[in-house]
């Protein structure tokens, strides 16, 4: 499977890295593209400056570069936190998307935005500041409505960027569930 993985707001660490070797060691071409263009930061607040500094339209520019030489073959579009507002946006304009695979963030729905039964499948802590209850449920309601084949799992207890070990957030158990369940869910695609 081709697939397009794009980085939190933290940026292109090495844990992104790790998380592209994951998806290549069960076989599949994977691309990361650096929409920070070699800036990483330490903290949230942090990247949440650098992404509004560098702003919306600009990332989703640059995404939208980094996967249009692939988007043929038709990609798997996965993203951590940030990422996953922007994998997402990629997915729902991409008609031959082939899933979504959706790691601690979502994103508002484009009112135009229509999928052909796209896979989706979302992976998020429970609760989530930056996913409250009612956002995710509003969520999903829209998803199904544009005609996305959306699966929701939560880990209680579990922090935002739980699949990083690198930061506080880590949670081993919920990782591990989280990849196991990601990896088949795109093998079934």
């Amino acid at each position: 499977m081709d697939i397009m993985l794009f980085h939190s707001v933290y940026g292109l660490r090495p844990a992104v890295h790790a998380a592209a070797d994951r998806l290549r060691a069960a076989g599949h071409e994977v691309r990361v593209p650096d929409l920070f263009e070699g800036e990483t930061v330490s903290t949230v607040e942090e990247g949440m400056k650098l992404k509004d500094r560098i702003g919306k339209e600009e990332l989703l520019r640059r995404a939208v570069l980094a996967a249009a030489p692939y988007s043929e073959r038709g990609l798997v579009y996965v993203g951590l936190s940030l990422g996953g507002s922007i994998a997402q946006n990629l997915a729902l304009g991409d008609a031959k998307a082939r899933g979504l695979l959706l790691l601690h963030g979502t994103s508002d729905i484009a009112e135009n935005a229509s999928v052909d039964e796209l896979p989706v499948q979302l992976h998020v802590a429970d609760p989530d500041p930056f996913e409250p209850h009612d956002w995710l449920t509003a969520w999903y309601l829209r998803m199904r409505q544009v005609g996305a084949d959306v699966e929701v799992y939560r880990y209680p207890g579990a922090g935002h960027l739980f699949t990083d070990p690198e930061l506080p957030d880590h949670d081993e158990r919920a990782a591990e569930e989280t990849w196991r369940t990601g990896l088949a869910f795109i093998d079934s695609l």
